[in-house]
């Protein structure tokens, strides 16, 4: 029995398991945490809630490189996963933003579903991880997927808890699948020096270009003089092309006909995925819609912003994702940030989503609700963690719900 109020630091799945049990027996909520890296996101965890680390329950426990897979136990570092697959001549695909690079761990990372520029051509989390193990919120372990014999049809339990943020288990082990490096990986970075709002047309160019990079992300002049990829107060096009020769010099040729094109050091994805880390305290937020309607949602995000000059923009196009990181914005700036139905440029309404990641604790009251306090959302919850001790309230679902009855 551990200490009241002192973090639990299991390294076992047994030890897991005893602290979930002991926390249904206390009716104590707890925040799980992977490498701890990434604990401003998402909406606040109950204030009385004790932390369950899970950056000791590490390691790689199965890899066939002859088969593309591997399975680590969910505190093992991506950067850990990066080292063993990199000898064999694979990567595993995920590089979510402020974490690949600074202790985030594989666990944390499907949890959460978090992506970075890659998911652009390689997918997401949920396309990635072929099978789990997760303790539930009463204290038992479910496997699903790739480890086990045969799936149950029917049930993706797998998906499910993929990007649950922890609310439906404890994800203690994860098997993933790998993918060959590519023979060569070249970065381009592509100025467009008219204004910041015109940038988007250039990348609506690229959608007609011959062209499959592996990532592609657009910037704004602030963050692309960040980055270090620009003098000219420009905004950038970067990507990433992979595959044989060949087919990198092509697809370099089919860039260098949009406009002003440079290759430039592959550490610019390394230094724009960590960039947001540089400002403790930052607010990031993210609009997104249909890829094809990627324009929209850039020009939309720059007049969001437009009170925020030092705000770093990018544009996943393939994802049709926009993310602004507001370096300590003032209230009348980042009131006008998360605005709801902001009108674009164009006029139109903006249809799409925004989503807050990260924000002082005092403005996530005035979020709106989300889907997961829906009748069906909280049915699913019920029965994974019938006491809601997992992380409650990390999904704006309401994180003082009684902690009662299941």
């Amino acid at each position: 029995m551990s200490a009241p109020g002192e973090a639990w630091a299991p390294e076992t799945v047994a030890a897991v398991q005893d602290a979930v049990r002991e926390a249904v027996s206390t009716r104590t909520p707890i925040r799980i945490a992977g490498g701890g890296s990434w604990l401003d996101a998402g909406w606040p965890v109950a204030r009385d809630a004790r932390l369950v680390r899970l950056d000791g329950l590490r390691g790689i426990t199965q890899y066939t490189p002859g088969d593309l897979t591997l399975t680590a136990r969910a505190g093992t570092p991506l950067r850990d996963i990066a080292d063993a697959t990199g000898v064999e001549g694979q990567w595993l695909a995920l590089d979510p933003f402020a974490t690949a690079d600074d202790g985030g761990s594989i666990g944390a990372t499907i949890a959460t579903a978090s992506a970075g520029p890659l998911a652009h051509a390689l997918g997401l989390p949920r396309d990635t991880a072929l099978g789990m193990e997760v303790v539930t919120g009463d204290g038992e372990v479910v496997r699903a997927g790739g480890r086990v014999v045969k799936n149950v049809a029917g049930y993706d339990l797998t998906r499910l808890m993929t990007g649950a943020w922890g609310t439906l288990g404890v994800i203690t082990e994860v098997s993933v699948r790998l993918r060959a490096r590519p023979e060569v990986d070249r970065t381009l970075a592509l100025a467009h020096a008219g204004p910041a709002e015109s940038a988007a047309d250039v990348a609506a160019a690229m959608g007609c270009a011959a062209m499959a990079p592996l990532a592609a992300e657009l910037l704004n002049p602030a963050l692309a003089a960040r980055l270090g990829v620009t003098a000219t107060g420009s905004s950038v096009l970067l990507l990433r092309l992979g595959g044989n020769a060949e087919r990198v010099d092509s697809e370099q040729s089919e860039a260098g006909a949009l406009g002003n094109c440079a290759v430039i050091d592959a550490d610019v994805w390394r230094a724009f995925r960590q960039c947001e880390r540089s400002y403790p305290g930052a607010v990031v937020v993210r609009w997104s819609q249909l890829p094809s309607l990627v324009a929209d949602t850039w020009r939309h995000a720059l007049q969001c912003c437009a009170g925020s000059p030092d705000a770093l923009i990018h544009a996943s196009l393939g994802r049709g994702v926009v993310r602004a990181i507001i370096p300590a914005p003032g209230v009348p700036a980042l009131a006008r940030v998360l605005r709801a139905g902001e009108r674009p440029s164009g006029g139109r309404m903006f249809e799409g989503q925004r989503i807050a990641e990260r924000l002082p604790a005092p403005l996530w009251s005035a979020e709106p609700a989300t889907a997961a306090g829906d009748r069906l959302s909280r049915r699913v919850r019920l029965a994974f963690d019938p006491w809601h001790i997992l992380n409650p309230g990390i999904l704006g679902e309401g994180a003082h719900d009684t902690l009662g009855s299941p």
